[in-house]
């Protein structure tokens, strides 16, 4: 026998697994501090460099012990959270978490399955979410559905459907040569940039997709669409999709769906709805009538780390007609042969329905989430962070200081700071300085954008932990800044 041969195996498993058990409960014990203080917490920490530089050195070529590494974490990492677990996380739209869902992103990656092919309890766990999605939305049992990553693969899946589904061009086996026009996309100029990425990556280009104008409440304009989709229509283009966006990343601005659902069956077009936002405000009752043509589109995109409260990362594309879905899609090669029995058994594999063939067990603490907390609650949690942004709204119109950017709508606040007599440059500048602040001292996380040449404070709340006390503190706070910084000239 070689000395080669006479090597031990060795595998990855600790060597002491008391002790690896003694560390997880560490983990699990510090994640809870974490979170049941997070309130006193400040929000955000910069990342000072000599902790960057940690973070620039090479491979290590040798382990360390499971505590060093983290001892590593706790000092390195995690005091430099982005801080979207805090309750006065506003920036951007992204969801809290939760600890069971969490915990169910620490079973699932303990269980590790491939959840995409195969006779386990993933994929029917996973395919009972989706149903679940179905539910909420109210589309039909028997339309299809898969889980990704979030809104814009959600949407690039949905796009891929539409494209596939035009007319007898049979674009999926000949691509787009076979179309006898140039396809056309119409959406909002508030649309997520995800649809223009989308219509690039399935070989549409950037000038397929039509961005109409909108209104004074940053609506999509119907009458401008109208008159697009006419001119294009004599051009000899081929429209084929309209998308309407329920509640843009924005303003919350939620386009005329009922009209456009209209518009799209008169024009023979696919109508796919991005809601990765905001298509789950339908389970708040004063938002449930202007979403109600969610329920009738041939596609939709929502989100379930933003107002599903469920750690990142998991969305979810609903497509109504399960074949045109299984048709973009699928593809069995010789690896891949479905049995009647076995492993190699079981449900349809979920790869015919997307891209992926490796997922991960995304849908576990989406189902845990959902079973710790029911469908009522997480009706009465988006009702709550949409009453919050209208109480802070409300604060915003009560102050002379103080000016809202855009009409609210579901839970995006839109406001500034404004001074009488200056010019929009100076406003500009002061509420940036403002919005600044307010990260590096850890008060509140808005986040900025421009309306109608405004530079705007952000409020998007998504946020599980927000109380009203957190608007009447951010208010406060804008205001003591915004005097600090004037009074420093």
């Amino acid at each position: 026998m070689s000395q080669k041969e006479n090597i031990p195996d060795q595998n990855l498993d600790p060597k002491d697994w008391e002790a690896m058990r003694t560390l997880g409960h560490q983990m699990v014990d510090d994640l809870i501090d974490y979170w049941a203080g997070i309130r006193e917490q400040k929000i955000w920490r910069p990342i000072p460099d000599e902790v960057k530089q940690v973070f620039d050195q090479p491979i290590p070529e040798h382990g360390q012990s499971p505590e060093e590494v983290y001892r590593e974490f706790k000092e390195y990492i995690f005091p430099y959270n982005k801080g979207n677990v805090h309750p006065r996380f506003f920036a951007w739209i992204q969801g809290t978490g939760t600890p069971m869902g969490t915990f169910g992103d620490l079973l699932a990656s303990g269980m590790n399955p491939n959840t995409a092919i195969g006779e386990h309890s993933a994929m029917y766990v996973d395919r009972q979410v989706v149903n679940w999605c179905k539910q909420l939305m109210n589309f039909p049992s028997e339309a299809s559905g898969i889980l990704v990553s979030g809104g814009s693969m959600a949407n690039i899946t949905a796009l891929t459907v539409a494209r596939n589904s035009f007319g007898e061009e049979k674009i999926r086996q000949k691509g787009l040569k076979a179309a006898s026009g140039q396809l056309l996309i119409y959406c909002s100029v508030e649309t997520h940039s995800c649809i223009q990425k989308a219509a690039e990556i399935i070989g549409l280009g950037t000038d397929a997709v039509r961005k109409i104008g909108v209104n004074e409440r940053f609506e999509l304009d119907v009458d401008q669409l109208k008159t697009q989709l006419e001119a294009d229509l004599q051009a000899g283009f081929l429209p084929f999709c309209l998308v309407g966006t329920a509640g843009t990343v924005n303003t919350g601005a939620i386009d005329p769906m009922e009209e456009l659902l209209e518009i799209s069956r008169a024009y023979g077009l696919w109508f796919h709805v991005d809601g990765a936002y905001g298509a789950l405000g339908k389970l708040d009752s004063n938002y449930a009538g202007a979403l109600r043509a969610i329920e009738e589109a041939d596609s939709l995109a929502f989100d379930l780390h933003k107002w599903l409260y469920v750690p990142y990362e998991v969305g979810c594309t609903l497509i109504r007609d399960a074949k045109k879905h299984r048709d973009s899609f699928a593809i069995t090669p010789n690896y891949l042969l479905q049995e009647k029995r076995g492993l190699s058994g079981g449900l349809d594999s979920i790869n015919n329905y997307g891209f992926e063939l490796s997922r991960g067990f995304k849908a576990l603490k989406v189902w845990m989430s959902i079973k710790e907390h029911g469908r009522e609650k997480y009706a009465a949690m988006i009702t709550q962070n949409n009453r919050h942004a209208a109480y802070l709204a409300a604060l915003v119109e009560q102050n002379p200081y103080l000016e809202l950017t855009a009409p609210l709508s579901m839970s995006i606040t839109c406001f500034r700071m404004i001074q009488p007599g200056w010019e929009e440059e100076a406003l500009q500048a002061l509420n940036k300085e403002i919005l600044l602040r307010l990260q590096e001292e850890g008060i509140a996380s808005p986040s900025s954008t421009i309306l109608n040449g405004k530079y705007t404070l952000r409020v998007a709340n998504v946020n599980q932990r927000t109380q009203r006390e957190d608007m009447e503190l951010l208010v406060r706070e804008v205001l003591r800044l915004g005097k600090s910084i004037i009074a420093e000239g």
